[in-house]
């Protein structure tokens, strides 16, 4: 009886250090999920603190502090959901890890913010508000306040459903709702609001309209070729020139425009020799690059990885100059107002208020940044080096077309678009292609020839084609291929529903952060 008291009293004990040991794990794990905003928060009351010492004893302090609170939260929200656009095709392709990504993306984010973030912004955001209907300054700042409040929840929320938003749109919505809110309907110009809600439909299609251009070209004249890698000498160096002007036009008139500004002529004839020089540069890079290789799909990826890395880091530098003033912004606004007791139609902003923007767009994008970037790298649909490609070149030659034209676009719209656009195209290119089933077919041929077995032959055939599209272990049937290219719908949906609504989810939201505002204040 009593070796069976023992035993009962050692299982019970077990049982009491299984409890404990999973209740410590389940704590773990927790506490695991608790780190990232806990060093966000840290980061807020940093932020205030560093305020607190230039502004102590000066007119508003505590309406500052409080704002610069506010700002490094919508800094915080801008890294994690806009810069993850930047840098997700790369990692979607697998030309960077994950790790390399964030690093990178924080480095040049952080430069292009404090190089080319410009040192003046407008107070009153794309003009949409008539600044002199809300001149009193108390009133401006309950405005900005509201603005900046509402745009950083909306982010926020969206990044919290997966939903990659235009950071633009929704300090857009927050200042048109706390205008509103503030003078009235009448203060608005919707004619500017018209060609804001365009953008929405604009920037997505004519990004993945150009996305899949150059992925059509791409396969045309250099995948679906019998001798790949004559077809990449002679293509592959074209479309790097191509990227290089574009991306030379895109940083001199978006990356660097607030240092230096050029004329239309003066920025051709950059873009143009820039296409030049990399023209030449590129042809000694892929026939070196390509030395040795294989005649596989495979092997067309080195040559489309460097470049694809050199477009990462260069969308996030002129990322971080022109999305800054999305954050700091309102911000400067405030402290200019509060300081001086009016409203100016532009302000300057101090360094201390660009490094809050500078530093909490890369903190936010280190901490928060993964989730959005393997859903737009890697969710929607498959990515490799090409296809990636087609998508940076796009995000760079739709912004200076649009901006060429003068039409209002979205970055963060045009990026996903692009993926959207390769999806789509893919679908449609797998299943009706001629020069893909020609390709095919004399592939086969060719096998059988070699070959005994037609069956291993056309598993070949199939394997190299999804060394192709998925860069996993090929499927055996065109069936089984076609299902994995397809975009996920649930995606698109959700996207698309977050961009409809951007503006009128922080309008409203602004409508009431400015009536709460004027509780406290």
């Amino acid at each position: 009886m009593a070796v069976s008291a023992e035993l009962a009293r050692k299982e019970t004990l077990d049982k009491d250090l299984e409890k404990i040991v999973s209740v410590e794990e389940a704590a773990g794990v927790l506490s695991r999920g608790l780190v990232a905003p806990g060093l966000a928060l840290l980061f807020i009351a940093l932020a205030s603190a560093a305020t607190s010492i230039y502004v102590v004893g000066q007119p508003g302090a505590v309406v500052i502090i409080a704002a610069a609170a506010i700002g490094g939260y919508m800094a915080l929200n801008i890294g994690a959901n806009d810069v993850a656009n930047n840098v997700s095709a790369a990692v979607g392709a697998r030309a960077l890890t994950l790790a390399s990504a964030l690093v990178m993306a924080a480095i040049f984010e952080t430069a292009g913010a404090l190089i080319a973030g410009g040192d003046v912004v407008e107070t009153i955001s794309k003009g949409i508000i008539d600044p002199a209907l809300v001149a009193d300054a108390n009133t401006f700042i309950r405005l900005m306040l509201g603005a900046l409040i509402s745009s950083a929840l909306w982010i926020n929320l969206a990044t919290w459903i997966g939903a990659p938003v235009s950071t633009t749109h929704s300090v857009v919505g927050g200042v048109l709702g706390a205008g509103v809110a503030a003078a009235g309907m009448a203060s608005v110009d919707w004619s500017v609001m018209g060609a804001i809600a365009a953008s929405w439909v604009v920037s997505p299609l004519v990004g993945g309209a150009i996305a899949a251009l150059f992925l059509f070209f791409i396969k045309s004249t250099i995948i679906y070729q019998d001798d790949k890698l004559t077809a990449a000498r002679r293509w592959v160096p074209v479309l790097i020139a191509i990227m290089a002007g574009s991306f030379t036009a895109y940083l001199a008139s978006k990356g660097l425009g607030r240092i230096i500004k050029l004329d239309s002529l003066t920025l051709s004839a950059l873009a143009v020799g820039s296409t030049a020089l990399f023209w030449v540069v590129s042809h000694r890079y892929v026939a070196w690059q390509s030395r040795g290789m294989e005649n596989r799909n495979q092997s067309l990826r080195k040559l489309f990885r460097l470049p694809l890395v050199i477009s990462a880091a260069l969308l996030s530098f002129a990322h971080g100059a022109n999305d800054v003033a999305n954050a700091v912004g309102p911000l400067a606004a405030i402290v200019s107002a509060a300081q001086g007791g009016g409203v100016e139609a532009k302000v300057g902003i101090p360094l201390w208020v660009m490094l809050i923007g500078a530093l909490g767009i890369s903190i936010g994008l280190i901490l928060f940044g993964p989730k959005l970037i393997r859903m737009v790298g890697e969710q929607i649909t498959k990515l490799n080096p090409m296809r990636a490609f087609c998508v940076a070149l796009s995000a760079a030659l739709t912004v200076i077309v649009a901006s060429g034209l003068g039409m209002p676009v979205s970055s963060t719209h045009i990026a996903v678009g692009a993926v959207f656009g390769v999806g789509f195209f893919r679908e449609w290119y797998t299943a009706n292609s001629p020069r893909r089933r020609a390709y095919l077919e004399r592939k086969m041929a060719r096998r059988r020839a070699e070959r005994e077995a037609s069956v291993g032959a056309i598993a070949e055939v199939l394997a190299d084609e999804a060394d192709l599209d998925n860069g996993v272990s090929p499927p055996v049937s065109r069936d089984e291929i076609i299902r994995r290219n397809l975009v996920r719908r649930a995606h698109v949906r959700t996207i698309v529903a977050a961009w409809v609504t951007t503006v009128p989810a922080s309008a409203l939201l602004a409508i009431g952060a400015f009536h709460l505002i004027g509780l406290v204040f």
